[in-house]
């Protein structure tokens, strides 16, 4: 079974990009993956800073993320757009993330990793702007992209029960995933 790991770049509570990172999740089960979602903010850590991990290594929340990705054969990240660009929450832990450690045998945890990435946004581009930036982002980290699709509208784009209202999304996301699933499977 393929695993997948899941996380918003947002800390919000009812955040768009976290309803999307729920949504996700079902339907990686459905497709027959397990997913693993999990919620950044339970990852106390400090913005980056090589002084930090110079004199006290990385941090262990750091080294538990990292254990989470080398674990899983893929990833989806739902982001919302903060002005155009990558959240801080999500930046500094990919950053933290990149780092190698010594007290971990994993290396470059994100090199070879597919990824799926998803935007949400309450007007009506749906985070569209974001996604170059967060390409390019997990492109230097070495990760092997998957796909994207966004979320318009995101404020009305979600059914009590988690699912997307709008079946077009839906299907896009539904085969945004499958992609991954695949990649994610001949990755490994």
């Amino acid at each position: 079974m393929t695993s997948i790991l899941i996380y918003a770049g947002s800390a919000r509570r009812g955040a768009f990009s976290r309803q999307l990172a729920a949504a996700a999740t079902t339907i990686v089960g459905e497709a027959g993956g397990k997913a693993t979602l999990v919620d950044l903010a339970d990852f106390d850590v400090p913005l980056y800073n090589a002084d930090i991990e110079d004199g006290s290594g990385i941090p262990h929340p750091v080294l538990e993320f990292r254990r989470l990705v080398a674990t899983h054969q893929g990833m989806i990240i739902a982001t919302p757009e903060y002005n155009g660009f990558v959240t801080p929450l999500l930046l500094n832990m990919l950053c933290w993330a990149s780092r190698p450690s010594p007290a971990d045998d994993f290396g470059a945890v994100f090199q070879n990793k597919s990824v799926a990435l998803l935007a949400s946004n309450p007007g009506r581009l749906g985070g569209v702007r974001v996604i170059p930036r967060l390409r390019d982002v997990v492109a230097e980290l070495g990760m092997v992209r998957a796909g994207f699709t966004t979320v318009p509208q995101a404020g009305e784009a979600f059914t009590p029960r988690g699912r997307l209202a709008d079946a077009s999304l839906e299907s896009g996301l539904t085969t945004l995933i499958d992609r991954l699933l695949l990649a994610s499977r001949q990755q490994a």
